[in-house]
């Protein structure tokens, strides 16, 4: 699977973003997806996760009650909105994929290219 993912750019902090992510194939719907980031000199961050068929997500605690994972099989599209956005959330975003293993584990497959996020104060 190829992923593409857009929508990052410059944001005041408590403002919004969502972010997207194009799957390439027609087993979108398979696959566990999920949403990284990484800070300017920080390792890279698992975020957020969904199943496949979108009843369960994963958040780390960070971002929880303000981020939110969805997807849209149908589109072979993730989403993450990203609401009340603060300079901590600033880093490039990255979209990734699998088929198998626990939603909580961010040990993913695929990638796709990173879309950046700046939030500014």
């Amino acid at each position: 699977v190829q992923l593409q993912a857009s929508g990052g750019g410059l944001v005041q902090a408590g403002g919004s973003l969502r972010l997207s992510c194009v799957a390439s194939g027609r087993t979108f719907s398979r696959y566990i997806m999920g949403w990284f980031r990484q800070a300017p000199g920080k390792e890279r961050e698992y975020v957020a996760g969904i199943i496949w068929n979108g009843s369960r997500t994963f958040y780390v605690d960070s971002v929880k009650g303000r981020f939110t994972i969805s997807r849209d099989n149908a589109k072979n599209t993730v989403y993450l909105q990203m609401n009340s956005l603060a300079t901590e959330d600033t880093g490039v975003y990255y979209c990734a994929a699998r088929l198998l293993g626990a939603l909580e584990s961010g040990a993913y497959d695929y990638w796709g290219q990173g879309t950046l996020v700046t939030v500014s104060s």
